[in-house]
């Protein structure tokens, strides 16, 4: 499948493990090429440790490996010398937009909109989207691609397993509101 979205995804949509879980099913499905930095790990790997430190830091890098084994040509390289020309409401998020122009990427995928304004996207063809966004807009261009990737994300739960009902309750929960009343209505 030719992925729908290169889609960089940014930090704060990385630290909620269902978040990570259902963006990592929609890379390996193929529906998204998936994209991000070795300092856009860092960061949600250390604000994880830091809100739960019981995870420990072996534990967190594991789940790193384990994203970079699932999509090995995710890692963005080479985007440095980019940041300084950019300008954002927050400069400290401008190596999410050099990672993402770098890539090539179609999408920045984060949580933080206000952070990355529409008319500073645009000279580079990028568009900002939530998790929500990109689900609803993957659910109209391939919904049963889309919907056999959430399957995977389900049937992942195995101690407990869960029902299609409790994923799409606990996706709404996180933030996926309209993409999750979408799939319960059709």
């Amino acid at each position: 499948m030719t992925p729908r979205y290169t889609a960089l995804y940014d930090a704060n949509v990385l630290y909620p493990s269902l978040l990570r879980n259902l963006l990592m099913h929609l890379a390996v499905s193929g529906l998204v090429a998936a994209r991000w930095t070795d300092a856009i790990h860092d960061e949600w790997g250390r604000n994880l440790l830091l809100n739960r430190p019981d995870l420990g830091a072996p534990r967190v890098q594991r789940i790193r490996d384990l994203m970079e084994q699932a999509v090995p040509d995710a890692r963005v390289t080479g985007y440095k010398p980019l940041i300084e020309s950019l300008s954002l409401p927050d400069p400290d998020d401008r190596h999410v937009l050099a990672a993402a122009i770098h890539a090539q990427a179609d999408v920045i995928v984060t949580l933080n909109l206000k952070d990355f304004p529409r008319e500073a996207l645009e000279p580079y063809g990028v568009q900002v989207m939530t998790p929500d966004t990109l689900l609803l807009a993957l659910l109209e261009a391939e919904p049963l691609s889309t919907r056999d990737a959430l399957e995977g994300l389900r049937s992942s739960f195995r101690r407990p397993p869960v029902t299609w009902e409790e994923l799409t309750e606990r996706l709404a929960q996180a933030g996926l509101v309209r993409s999750m009343t979408e799939i319960r209505n059709t």
